[in-house]
């Protein structure tokens, strides 16, 4: 019973990333790392070196492209993360969260599934295993368009 009680949350993988950047290029490194809910945890200024190590824990399903991404927003000053599997690690929010209230619904909106990337997480899987999904086919049916000649 009282698992049924407890609310839902997701637990996701983490990978250690360690990147050597020069220090003209560690703010565009420190914004693809928050763009892809990373947390630095460490930087370090390498001893006879212009290079910072920086150390950050990185969501293993929002590391995909992210040598590529950190290649082409530094311009090449940081191209070489090292992933290494660290931890797993809960996600503290709801992904089947739904505004009940009057004032929840003037914070969230009608649409909360835009901004809870966990639901988004389990649809991808969803739709990767061939699952069933809450998806529209048809997004705005009450719109009508009429096309003139």
């Amino acid at each position: 019973m009282a698992f049924v009680k407890q609310p839902v949350r997701l637990v996701q993988a983490m990978y250690e990333c360690t990147v050597q950047c020069q220090a003209e290029q560690l703010g565009k490194l420190y914004n693809v790392i928050s763009k892809r809910r990373g947390d630095i945890y460490s930087e370090e200024l390498s001893d006879g070196t212009a290079l910072f190590t920086v150390k950050a824990h990185l969501p293993v399903v929002e590391s995909f492209g992210f040598a590529t991404d950190l290649l082409t927003q530094t311009s090449g000053a940081a191209s070489n993360p090292q992933l290494v599997f660290s931890h797993w690690s809960i996600i503290d929010m709801d992904p089947f969260f739904q505004p009940q209230t009057e004032e929840e619904r003037e914070d969230y909106g009608e649409w909360v599934y835009e901004r809870n990337y966990v639901r988004r997480y389990i649809e991808v899987v969803r739709k990767r295993k061939g699952l069933s999904r809450d998806e529209k086919i048809v997004v705005h049916a009450e719109k009508q368009r009429t096309l003139k000649r």
